[in-house]
């Protein structure tokens, strides 16, 4: 009852807060990316959680945003792909539509500020792009997809804001700025066309979303410039067409509109950096902030190599200076992805808590106490191998320095009864190196560092035998050349199903009083021969011993 009075509240448009309060109040937030945004042509049917984890993510937990909340974010940038949830007619599929609003109220339920837009739509391979070319049959679905969103949300209060497109390209596929991407590397008509595609859909956005009444007459919008474009270097002169051909769109309110954009630099030398932050600052400033209206990063970050040590140490150093900047310019910051990512998702883990932790400290000063986070859970996985030759991923993610991991650890329920089962190494040009095949419910594999080059992409679990097998897995730890152990990323990869339990909390119980020689494990994952009355895990599953 509580969450639909939060959420049908009706206020007027003096009550309803303005863009420039609502981005200060939103302080730091964060991206659930690669998940309502996942999308694969290969997919068909109602079922929402295939869509929502075919790009390697969990279906979210609604925890995941208390665990957020309670570290300090504010705000959540829901991204969602509708395109293949649309008839012949562009109706939304009713279960994803009730999906994204599951979610959504998740993220209010905890008092916290979401945004939600039409995400994978655009981009490379979208069919919403930024040219007159077809114009008309583009914007008619565009505008019938927020007609039914808004209408669907129209009674939300102001927590919830609608960002109209993500990274819109032209028909080109231009990065940077309109028209790049042509043999000329600018083509003025081409850009003039993009630019005006852009102003357009902003224009309809606002217009379609304040046509449907209720709290979408006052309600934040957010419009997104050419790719997000936030005009970042200086090595050509049209970087900043972007930011200056953006129109703030006519409105039938004031101070209700907000622009984005995107930035992911490299930080290689932090003072280069920074001077780079302070001119894409001053750069919104003057072309952005001076029409009218507050600027958000609906999506920042760096590069993706972020197992490097020095990397890492200088991200969190950039991090935390990038938020105070953006904070002491009025700018609004969402993080994308990275920070809980994976099956840390389901664990309520943070992947990157040095990451995190220095965006909590721009934002609110170094004497801020970072939370300690109780709801870490253990998780239970079990590996189905469909056929010979599948692999189950063990780690795959930012590239590891060679020279810094030895080797891998790697723990099942219980020894290998039947198949083979090795390791297989990729390395930095994707050359393989395999290693024997576990004998033990536990063993160490150590990396054949001549064969795998500078750096490793991605470790696996490979079955070596025909029909199917299945195994339960406990973990998989990175070990460090100083000997000290990392947590690796559980996954599907190739022909393996992964099905993942959370040992917390009992579902439901089933009597039995067979006896089994799987082995039992106590709550702190060691093995235990002669138990006594308790709760125990036994094959991936709670076992009640009275």
């Amino acid at each position: 009852m509580f969450l639909l009075l939060f959420c049908l509240l009706t206020v007027t448009a003096a009550d309803f807060e303005t863009a420039t309060q609502a981005v200060k109040n939103m302080k730091v937030g964060w991206n659930l990316g690669n998940t309502l945004d996942a999308n694969n042509p290969n997919l068909s049917g109602p079922e929402t959680s295939q869509y929502e984890t075919c790009w390697g993510q969990p279906v979210t937990p609604p925890e995941l945003f208390k665990v957020l909340k309670d570290a300090g974010f504010n705000a959540m940038r829901i991204p969602v792909t509708w395109y293949q949830h649309l008839d012949s007619n562009n109706n939304i599929d009713e279960a994803w539509m009730a999906r994204v609003e599951e979610v959504v109220n998740s993220v209010l339920a905890q008092g916290m500020y979401c945004i939600i837009n039409v995400h994978h739509d655009t981009g490379t391979e979208g069919w919403l792009m930024a040219t007159q070319t077809n114009f008309s049959t583009m914007n008619a679905r565009f505008v019938k997809i927020w007609q039914q969103v808004a209408e669907r949300f129209k009674n939300y209060d102001e927590h919830l804001l609608f960002e109209s497109y993500n990274e819109m390209l032209d028909e080109y596929d231009s990065w940077c700025f309109a028209s790049f991407a042509t043999s000329s590397r600018y083509n003025a008509t081409v850009a003039a066309n993009a630019y005006k595609a852009i102003n357009d859909y902003a224009q309809n956005f606002v217009n379609t979303v304040r046509a449907t009444g209720g709290n979408n007459a006052n309600r934040n919008l957010i419009v997104n410039t050419y790719a997000a474009c936030c005009g970042e270097g200086t090595w050509n002169v049209h970087l900043t067409d972007p930011l200056q051909e953006m129109k703030l769109p006519a409105d039938q309110v004031e101070n209700h509109l907000i622009f984005e954009v995107h930035s992911y630099p490299t930080v290689t030398n932090l003072a280069d950096t920074r001077k780079s932050v302070d001119d894409i600052i001053s750069k919104l400033k003057t072309h952005l902030v001076s029409k009218g209206a507050p600027v958000i990063f609906g999506e920042w970050g760096t590069s993706t190599d972020g197992a490097y040590t020095d990397y890492r140490s200088n991200m969190a150093e950039f991090a935390k200076f990038f938020v105070q900047k953006t904070k002491a310019a009025g700018i609004g910051t969402f993080y994308w992805m990275g920070l809980i990512d994976g099956m840390d998702r389901l664990k309520l883990k943070w992947s990157m808590p040095e990451i995190k932790n220095a965006i909590l400290k721009g934002w609110y000063g170094d004497d801020y106490v970072i939370p300690a986070n109780p709801m870490e859970r253990e998780l239970a996985y079990q590996a189905t191998y469909t056929y010979q030759w599948s692999e189950m991923s063990l780690y795959s993610g930012d590239a590891l320095r060679v020279s810094d991991y030895k080797g891998i650890r790697v723990v099942l329920d219980e020894k290998p009864a039947g198949g083979v089962l090795s390791l297989k190494v990729y390395g930095e040009t994707d050359g393989k190196e395999q290693y024997e095949g576990m004998a033990n419910a536990e063993q160490t594999f150590t990396f054949n560092k001549t064969k795998l080059g500078s750096s490793i992409r991605r470790v696996t679990l490979q079955f070596m035998q025909s029909g199917s097998y299945s195994i339960g897995i406990k973990g998989a730890y990175l070990i460090k050349a100083d000997g000290t152990e990392v947590e690796g990323k559980i996954g599907n990869f190739h022909g393996c199903n992964i099905e993942v339990q959370v040992l917390t909390g009992i579902s439901t119980v089933v009597r039995n009083d067979a006896t089994t020689s799987s082995p039992l494990y106590n709550l702190q994952g060691q093995r235990i021969q002669k138990p006594q009355r308790g709760i125990y895990i036994r094959n991936g599953k709670k076992y009640i011993i009275n």
